[in-house]
């Protein structure tokens, strides 16, 4: 075979650093433009970005070439900066330090996007930390629970 194919959909999930709500739900749309932005300029896509107040979903669609860590590590810096720059999360914007990244199959795929269009209203039922735990356990991923969220 002279071609690579390859399908790796990534639910990835990152904080506020400490979970400061800074992320106005009136900014939100940019943001989460913004960042389906800076993935289609580094070669890979936003399948969808969302979030809430103290935290963001992005299910990524990644080329083989790419790793996961470049992939967080580019969306996070850039929006990071983006943030900062313009000021509409306040001075000193800053993410937390690490993420959750959950793989995804085609057939999930349209679930999890509808999970992250429908944030405000999933965050009205449980908040970041139960949903990121559910994900976890659901996962089957071992944790600390002194550490896990930072």
């Amino acid at each position: 075979m002279s071609h690579t194919y390859t399908s790796m959909r990534i639910h990835v999930i990152f904080s506020t650093k400490e979970r400061q709500k800074r992320l106005r739900e009136e900014i939100q749309p940019k943001l989460w433009a913004y960042i389906a932005g800076i993935a289609r300029h580094h070669g890979f896509e936003a399948i969808e970005i969302g979030g809430a107040e103290d935290h963001c979903h992005a299910l990524i669609l990644l080329p083989a070439p790419m790793p996961l860590s470049k992939a967080v590590q580019t969306l996070k810096g850039c929006s990071s900066k983006w943030l900062n720059d313009t000021g509409i999360a306040g001075a000193n914007f800053a993410w937390q330090e690490g993420y959750g990244a959950f793989s995804v199959s085609a057939s999930q795929t349209a679930g999890v996007v509808e999970s992250i269009t429908n944030q405000p209203e999933h965050h009205k039922k449980r908040n970041y930390e139960e949903e990121f735990l559910e994900l976890l356990k659901r996962y089957g991923i071992a944790y600390d629970p002194a550490h896990v969220l930072g």
